[in-house]
């Protein structure tokens, strides 16, 4: 098997990298031979999955956080595209969140997770592909595997990503503490949300997700019955109330007890667009891409089913 290792040398305060020479042995020893390649900005891992999809690399490891498995299955997926199918996506996951890992209750310990990725067989998962605008107001769209949002949740990726904190305390705690400060200082955004061309739902809001697997923020399991193959997303609508009182529910947050909420509604559909109530651009709500906040809404969600190689 050919295999291929993206490493984001930061992710996680440079764990991996301080510790690569235990980790490239465990590597050989469960899957054999590879070739390791490091991003070196944004958009790296998504040019070098493109590289190993084409050079007839059987399985990329993005080594690193959501960000960099997010990007590197959408390099794989544009590949796909060009017809370099063959190649499947895995995990060593490491980063600030690491929620899509989480999401399939891969273990804490590398020699572990390698050991997994060895046994294991391929499957099919969905994928969800967002456009939206970017912050140079252009139209702009890419690939999620796990969850976009958009709301309080974008405002919170931009505070994390820049908190000089992050890799170094626990993703929880940092992004609990982020969310806690974001959120006094946000202004909810009015926004109609219209699913799979159904009756537009307009209202107020503190959040909207669209999930693909259950967790985000750093452990928060927003939509605990989502699937990565049942080609639908979960909709999540978290409506504006009163601070004190949402606040206080956000621990609800983290286990999944917010079903029956009176301030949540969830849905399910394939096709998701979230348009601001009205037209003005500081009205428009930041999205949150598996934990990256590249742009704001509108912005229009739509399911890939079973279009990624997955072997995790």
């Amino acid at each position: 098997m050919k295999v291929g290792i993206i490493l984001n040398p930061i992710a996680g305060d440079g764990r991996l990298k301080r510790d690569w020479a235990d980790v490239a042995s465990a590597l050989e020893r469960h899957l054999g031979r590879f070739e390791m390649r490091e991003t070196l900005a944004e958009g790296d891992a998504e040019r070098l999955a493109i590289e190993f999809a084409a050079e007839g690399y059987d399985l990329v490891i993005a080594a690193g956080g959501d960000g960099t498995a997010s990007e590197t299955a959408d390099g794989l997926l544009q590949a796909a595209r060009e017809g370099y199918d063959h190649a499947a996506l895995s995990l060593l996951a490491c980063g600030t969140g690491s929620d899509f890992a989480r999401g399939l209750g891969m273990p804490d310990d590398v020699d572990a997770v390698l050991e997994r990725i060895a046994a294991c067989e391929i499957r099919m998962i969905d994928v969800g592909r967002i456009s939206y605008i970017d912050d140079h107001g252009a139209l702009a769209s890419r690939h999620f595997i796990n969850i976009a949002s958009l709301g309080l949740s974008g405002h919170v990726d931009r505070a994390v990503n820049a908190d000089r904190r992050k890799g170094r305390i626990p993703a929880k705690v940092l992004f609990l503490w982020r969310t806690v400060t974001e959120f006094f200082n946000y202004h909810f955004d009015d926004v109609v949300v219209t699913i799979d061309d159904g009756e537009p739902i307009a209202g107020r809001v503190a959040l909207v997700a669209i999930a693909n697997g259950p967790f985000f923020g750093g452990g928060m399991m927003i939509a605990p019955d989502a699937s990565l193959d049942d080609g639908q997303f979960d909709i999540i609508i978290l409506r504006a109330g009163g601070k004190v009182a949402l606040m206080r529910d956000i621990r609800l947050l983290y286990t999944g007890r917010h079903r029956n909420h009176p301030a949540v509604t969830i849905l399910r559909g394939r096709k998701v667009l979230v348009e601001p109530a009205v037209g003005a651009f500081d009205n428009s709500a930041l999205v949150d891409i598996d934990g990256e906040a590249p742009g704001r809404v509108p912005a229009e969600f739509e399911i890939m089913p079973r279009a990624l190689k997955l072997r995790c």
